[in-house]
């Protein structure tokens, strides 16, 4: 057992209490951003004069060592070891002797962790953000392609005002912009530097935080050290703005999979995102659109666990938060797949128009035009209302559409009628006159759209450029 700790004690750890205290198995995924922060960590030691410069290049050399033996595959990262701290240390001493065991100078497993797990998730941010970029981008093509494609909105399910599909793709355009801000936010609040903290109360070694936080691309150190290794707002700010976005996720999942019915055969998936039946050979499944909706759980199970898990730490570390780490990767996992394989669903999904169009007009969705076309010509809205809602229940006892009704019919129920009504109840007149900001009508679709892709060539160029900054 690879132990940083052993000194104190005078047996072995049991083996049981050993696993159950070990967090190799999941940690490793930090490992180039724990050989990151020791790197940054030695050449501060070094400046302010506790190593040699000497010191400093053999173990920057041994621990760029390490990651490339790790990344070809000569060396393993094993259960051999309690953590991938007590694994780089252990490696870096078997290969450059005692001045491997002055890495650890000035700093404790605990600002340690909380270092890698910030540059970990503040990686795993930059990818998201990528991510979401590109999902707005297809979003962004598709609704530019579907101005003029009608088709019925909804409220309760029911078929409500038509609009278009483009319209219908700006409302989740909105969600996930502000997906991006809830992410740009927390990288704000996140970036600084935990290291240097010590294990609660600082060091006595005279450390240049201000150095080591530049050095990894933080603002700067931060200011209280027992809040230092205790904090993990981050990671429930990280965790909640993730399962918004499997939220929104999961809604337009929901509604792909409504429109791939028989019953409204709205959409058509493409097969590459589609599955068959194993006894049913007519079936085509929405699988992944299915799983989207269901992974959501997964993202929500983490956000409560770690609130439920932080709730009852006194300050300042405690063994309790070595389980904000499981779940919060696997939930970086899940939505990083998620937002992947949706966004490629929804590029290459067919679009049924014919039948959204057919279904908006079915549906008496322009049923409150035609009550503004009353109230237009002088009936009070009220008793325009109760007209219109006589029509419908006329047109639902024949089976026809209000633009099916002959203008002879239209008088029986109002002589204000004429034969302009049928124009002013086009689903074209209908979508076209709503043309205030944030409506389905064309003029306020291209101002939308021309909006958004301002938006996109200024987010993409600053999401970009984390990537570099994340890389350096």
């Amino acid at each position: 057992m690879a132990q940083l700790w052993g000194g104190r004690f005078t047996k072995e750890t049991d083996q049981l209490v050993y696993n159950f205290n070990a967090s190799i198995l999941f940690d490793q995924k930090f490992f180039h951003q724990d050989v990151k922060g020791s790197i940054a960590h030695v050449k501060m030691l070094a400046d302010v004069g506790v190593l040699t410069d000497e010191e400093r290049d053999v173990i920057v050399q041994g621990l760029n060592g390490i990651v490339a033996d790790v990344d070809a595959g000569r060396l393993e990262i094993t259960s051999e070891y309690e953590d991938i701290h007590s694994f780089v240390e252990a490696n870096l001493i078997r290969r450059i002797g005692d001045a491997g065991k002055k890495l650890h100078t000035g700093r404790s497993r605990n600002d340690q962790v909380a270092l890698d797990m910030k540059l970990y998730v503040r990686d795993e941010l930059a990818e998201v953000q990528e991510l979401l970029y590109q999902l707005m981008q297809v979003l962004h093509r598709r609704m530019k392609e579907n101005v003029d494609t009608y088709m019925p909105g909804f409220t309760h399910l029911q078929k409500a005002q038509p609009i278009t599909f483009a319209h219908h793709l700006g409302a989740y355009m909105e969600m996930f912009k502000r997906d991006a801000s809830r992410i740009t936010d927390l990288r704000e609040r996140m970036n600084y530097c935990p290291l240097g903290s010590g294990a609660l109360a600082g060091t006595t070694y005279p450390l240049d935080r201000e150095q080591t936080a530049e050095l990894l691309g933080f603002y700067g150190p931060t200011l209280n050290s027992m809040d230092s290794v205790a904090d993990r707002d981050y990671i429930i700010e990280m965790l909640s703005a993730f399962s918004t976005i499997m939220m929104h996720l999961s809604r337009f999942s929901e509604e792909i999979i409504l429109w791939n019915s028989n019953e409204y055969q709205f959409i058509e998936l493409d097969d590459g995102y589609s599955t068959g039946s194993s006894i049913m050979p007519q079936k085509k499944n929405p699988d992944i659109a299915e799983l989207v909706r269901g992974k959501t759980g997964r993202v929500y199970a983490a956000l409560f666990s770690i609130l439920t898990t932080m709730k009852g730490i006194p300050l300042a570390y405690n063994k309790d938060m070595q389980e904000d780490k499981e779940l919060t990767f696997d939930a970086m996992d899940t939505v990083k797949g998620c937002l992947a394989l949706f966004t490629g669903m929804l590029d290459t999904m067919t679009l049924r128009t014919e039948r959204m169009e057919a279904s908006a007009k079915a549906g008496f969705t322009n049923a409150t035009d035609a009550a503004d076309y009353l109230v237009k010509h002088g009936v009070p809205f009220r008793d325009a209302h109760s007209i219109i809602g006589q029509l419908v229940l006329y047109c639902i006892e024949r089976n026809i559409s209000l633009d099916d009704m002959s203008l002879e019919e239209l008088k029986a129920f109002s002589p204000v009628f004429e034969t302009d009504i049928y124009e002013a109840i086009s689903l074209e007149t209908c979508v076209s006159r709503r043309n205030t900001i944030g409506g389905p009508g064309r003029k306020a679709m291209q101002e939308v759209i021309a909006r958004n892709d301002a938006y996109l060539k200024e987010k993409g160029s600053v999401v970009h450029e984390q990537d570099r900054a994340g890389q350096t």
